[in-house]
């Protein structure tokens, strides 16, 4: 490497310094206290003092930023970490598992949630000439990528916009995310990008499918029908569910009735039998196998520490 290149990465090094400690100071000075604010323009911003336990829920798409602290998202099997160096891309709603692994009084875990709107990504991918590859393949719906400067800028700018008059943020937000997606288009995620908005092929098909499972979650699952919806045989729907979410359709619809089993008895006080039933279990025993398997205790010890600690998390 020549001196003019040396300087080069030197002064790009310095600019992403300069980057994450001006997002750091800008979350941190809107969000004082843990927990989440929602911001125009599905722009989320959430701060934890300490590292936090297991969190289950429903993801979404987003593109999701780490100013300060370490996180990590279990997807099925497959285990995600990521940093204020990386990002992360979800592409659909799935059942997922969450935990802040670095954070303390001093370093707050900081974060950013951007929501990705698929008639937004579809229409940079239009205007940006990014089309769908010929064979549309099934992608997997979460990944982990370096966060790199030209990205890092245009976050930090958009997150500048909540000190900015009214009137400029609004015309400047929706600029400033169209940018965000076609730098993403462009990068190592760009196929996964694409999978939000894509209007054909087997990454259609199992969105499609993961939206008829997740309205009617508490129904009998009859693999044989969803595939024949999906005009796939029903080893190929196989296949392709599995290679989007990390999980089986039946793991996907346990995870969906479990979670909503365990809001049920939160929100609206009802026993482990109750919700159980409510969710699709006619088996009570067979119910507290699976959501100790999925939870780590049995459904009423579980509820019992979620109200002691109330812990509320998200990406």
């Amino acid at each position: 490497m020549d001196l003019t290149e040396h300087q080069q990465v030197e002064r790009e090094s310095e600019g992403a310094q300069a980057g994450r400690e001006e997002l750091v100071e800008r979350i941190a000075r809107t969000v004082r206290r843990d927990g989440a604010v929602e911001l125009p323009g599905g722009l989320r911003l959430i701060r934890h003092s300490s590292p936090t336990p297991k969190d289950h829920g429903v993801s979404s798409a987003a593109f999701c930023v780490i100013a300060q602290g370490a996180k990590e998202v279990l997807l099925g099997d497959d285990l995600y970490r990521y940093d204020a160096n990386h990002y992360l891309i979800t592409a659909a709603a799935l059942p997922t598992a969450t935990r802040v692994t670095e954070a303390s009084e001093e370093q707050p875990y900081l974060g950013l949630v951007l929501g990705l709107d698929p008639a937004l990504v579809g229409s940079v991918m239009v205007e940006a000439g990014h089309l769908v590859p010929g064979d549309r393949a099934a992608v997997r719906a979460f990944d982990v990528s370096p966060l790199d400067g030209g990205l890092l800028e245009a976050v930090v700018r958009l997150v500048r916009l909540l000190d900015a008059p009214a009137e400029e943020a609004r015309f400047l937000r929706p600029l400033i995310t169209r940018e965000i997606v076609f730098r993403l288009l462009r990068g190592d995620q760009g196929a996964r990008l694409r999978q939000i908005a894509v209007l054909g092929g087997h990454a259609h098909r199992i969105a499609r499918a993961i939206e008829r499972l997740r309205e009617g979650f508490d129904r009998p699952l009859r693999i044989e029908e969803v595939a024949r919806e999906a005009g796939m045989s029903v080893s190929s729907f196989h296949h392709h569910f599995k290679a989007v979410t990390a999980m089986s359709p039946l793991q996907f619809q346990k995870q969906l009735r479990l979670q909503e089993a365990r809001r049920l008895m939160l929100g609206e006080d009802l026993d482990a039998a109750s919700a159980g039933r409510r969710v699709g279990y006619r088996d009570p025993s067979h119910f507290t196998r699976d959501y100790k398997r999925l939870f780590g205790e049995p459904p009423a010890r579980d509820v019992q520490r979620l109200r002691e600690t109330a812990v509320f998390g998200g990406f």
